[in-house]
């Protein structure tokens, strides 16, 4: 076909130039099957192609580094012959259609991306954006998704242990559901997806296919409009009891030695999972079409091989190992087929009643996908707001209580008690604090995790808010006594074509880039999500991060809530009183502007490790980091989730809002029964550390306040969500 011949009246999201490209790799027309391989292996969502220019300037190495970025997760040593795998996914525009299915099955994705590479998951956790609360849509996709996320991960019995809930007008359109697993496998079983060597039988394992999630990737990776309702069957349908029996298949023939590579057949369903298997084997594989299990009749070889359905695995066995793999997912009552051959053309073959219906190198649907270096504006800096430029309330505990009871910081205990966070038995350290803490099984050794992200400050400063969600998530895992070994990102950005938007991701991820560097950990597995905007109207730029740790003795573990009256309250790292682009700031003068607080990565790092030991020193008896809201709210969350109170009696030397409320990076509020063990150890280390006040034990004053009741405090904390919720 010539380039000057009519193109197909629909390129199912390509570009012209993209089109011209297949046209050279070919050499002909493609056939609509064809086509649509080519569309959705080439989708942003499937190819990164906006950003994977800068995702290679990520960190992504370090000594306890067993796999980065490229695998189905990453792979991270925790000593002892074990290694944790983990990694964050995004399922945003199917759970905008369709909150509890959208939020349902990106759950079971990143289950199966993690249980896939040969670990048992152990927990789960997830970052969710909601629009303002008094759009009409929030409470029922804010129901629809809690629902799913707990009715999946409840039913497969993984633990949900932590995550983080935000209301924001951007997302009034475009809501963000992100889901994370954390798995852990013996370092000499990790399983992977290149499909090395000819001959080899290709099955297929699980659910039947039917027509649920046809073109999905291409789905996710374009703008929403006014018509969005109207691409519902383009979400998945999960089954969580049938992910369980595919888990427990997966992990009875890892044992054996049967298994060469494999591959969750996740966004792109089949075309994905036996391309992307052959392209890292750096071979061909043949299918045969007749052989795959379906649910429905008169299928076409296009949507059985774009079909997104649910709870399917690819894998390619050592030849003769086919009958024994069989009997184990009978056994489980899954489905089993072979339904192909890797050899040695180089080329992905269909063929249907023994005739082929597409026949595509496979080299270049991987190595041909376009690479862009969109143009890009850098972010404007904004100025830098002074704490006397910034109103005073009349009195500091109300505008506390106001922002301790409202939808920004309210307690999230309504979703977190949705799920099943026990399950297992395993769990250390509950949702509700800084980071989850959940027990490597029958031992005393722990994995920390938590997610994070501030995306105002992303959006006033994407340098800046990059490195800041690094260093919120390091800071979490840091408050609980683990030392954080890696991170996974899930970049959440409107359209890339937007020279403003792509100056945002670019800068954010340099943010993140120095961070990991700095903090030592690295970038081992991450997830794009782009064009999240509808009708022209941006998201906030959202770069979550979440961070993994270990810790040695989970029984030296410290939480965040104070643990007795009479005990010394400390600030370690410094209070200037950072106003701009703070809670505060928004909550008197109705926006946040100016400049975010800055994050020295050096003082990050050096104040963190003073409190990992001495947490490690058994010197802390509560550590809790300072973030949203600042010391203030800080002080107030460890007063509610203690049942205490405090007695702040420091004269700060800044204006009194700006001490309570400013959102200085790098701080931790930690109480202790040894005042000088903890004073001299900061002064050793050249950290500022600081004695504010002591534990009481029913009310809290804060400099110049009057006592306010902490029983008042946690009802106001804990009653706006389930009030929010039942309005309906």
């Amino acid at each position: 076909m010539s380039k000057t011949e009519p193109r197909p009246d629909d390129l199912m999201g390509l570009s012209d130039g993209e089109y011209d490209t297949i046209l050279d790799i070919l050499g002909r027309t493609p056939n609509f099957t064809e086509l649509g391989i080519f569309s959705v292996m080439w989708s942003e969502h499937c190819s990164y192609k906006s950003s994977k220019k800068w995702l290679k300037t990520l960190p992504i190495d370090g000594p306890q580094v067993i796999q980065g970025p490229g695998e189905n997760a990453g792979v991270v040593d925790i000593g002892d012959g074990q290694a944790v795998i983990f990694k964050i996914e995004s399922h945003n525009h199917p759970s905008f259609i369709e909150p509890y299915q959208g939020a349902a099955t990106g759950v079971g994705g990143i289950l199966r991306d993690v249980f896939t590479m040969g670990a048992r998951p152990v927990a789960n956790l997830n970052a969710l954006r909601f629009g303002s609360p008094d759009h009409p849509k929030t409470r029922h996709l804010v129901g629809g998704v809690v629902a799913g996320i707990g009715g999946y991960g409840n039913c497969i019995g993984v633990p949900t242990v932590g995550g983080e809930v935000n209301f924001d007008p951007s997302y009034n359109g475009n809501i963000l559901v992100n889901a994370m697993t954390v798995g852990i496998a013996p370092t000499d079983k990790i399983f992977y997806s290149a499909a090395a060597g000819v001959g080899l039988p290709v099955v297929y394992v699980g659910s039947k296919t039917g027509r649920d999630g046809i073109h999905g990737a291409t789905m996710a990776s374009a703008e929403f409009a006014d018509d969005s309702e109207e691409k519902r069957p383009t979400v998945q349908v999960g089954d969580p009891f049938t992910e369980k029996l595919l888990l427990e298949a997966c992990l009875e023939l890892m044992a054996t030695d049967a298994i060469v590579a494999i591959q969750d057949m996740g966004a792109a369903g089949l075309t994905s999972s036996s391309v992307e298997m052959a392209s890292k084997g750096d071979v061909g594989i043949a299918l045969d079409l007749d052989q795959v299990p379906r649910r429905e009749t008169g299928m076409t070889a296009y949507e059985l091989m774009l079909s997104e359905s649910q709870e399917r695995m690819l894998m390619v066995l050592k030849p003769g190992r086919e009958d024994m793999a069989r009997t184990i997912f009978e056994k489980w009552e899954l489905d089993f087929a072979v339904i192909g051959m890797t050899n040695d053309s180089g080329q992905l073959t269909l063929l249907e009643d023994g005739a082929s219906t597409a026949d595509i190198p496979v080299a270049p649907l991987v190595a041909a996908a376009p690479e862009y270096d969109r143009p890009w504006t850098a972010t404007p800096p904004r100025p830098v707001i002074n704490a006397s430029d910034v109103p005073a309330p009349d009195d500091l505990g109300d505008v506390l209580m106001a922002l301790i009871g409202g939808p920004e910081l309210c307690s999230r205990r309504w979703v977190w008690e949705q799920y099943d966070h026990m399950v297992m038995g395993d769990t250390v350290v509950r949702p509700g604090g800084d980071a989850a803490l959940v027990r490597v099984h029958g031992t005393g050794k722990g994995l920390a995790m938590s997610t994070d992200c501030s995306p105002r400050y992303v959006l006033a400063n994407p340098v800046e808010g990059g490195r800041q969600a690094v260093a919120e998530a390091w800071r979490n895992v840091t408050a609980v006594g683990a030392t954080p070994l890696a991170v996974t990102n899930n970049l959440n950005f409107g359209n890339p074509e937007r020279p403003e938007i792509m100056g945002q991701l670019v800068g954010a991820v340099q943010g993140m880039g120095e961070a990991c560097l700095a903090l030592a950990c690295p970038v081992v597995s991450g997830n794009v999500s782009l064009y999240n905007e509808t009708n022209g109207s941006a998201i906030l730029p959202t770069p979550v991060i979440g961070c993994v740790g270990v810790m040695g003795d989970v029984a030296k573990a410290v939480t965040a809530e104070f643990k007795a009256a009479g005990e010394t309250i400390f600030v370690i790292g410094e209070t200037q009183g950072w106003l701009g682009c703070s809670l505060y700031q928004r909550h008197m003068s109705g926006e946040a502007t100016g400049a975010p607080p800055p994050v020295d990565l050096d003082i990050e790092r050096k104040n963190g490790d003073l409190v990992r030991q001495l947490i490690a020193d058994g010197a802390l008896t509560a550590c809790h980091d300072v973030s949203d809201g600042g010391l203030a709210v800080a002080i107030a969350e460890m007063a509610i989730a203690g049942g205490l109170g405090a007695e702040i009696d420091v004269s700060p030397v800044i204006p009194a809002h700006a001490w309570a409320f400013g959102e200085d990076q790098g701080r931790y509020v930690v109480t202790t029964t040894g005042p000088e063990t903890v004073a001299a150890a900061a002064a050793k280390a050249g950290v500022p550390a600081r004695a504010i006040g002591q534990t009481t034990a029913a009310t809290l004053t804060l400099p110049g306040t009057r006592p306010i009741s902490v029983a008042e405090l946690e009802a106001l904390h804990e009653s706006w969500l389930p009030d929010y919720m039942a309005a309906r």
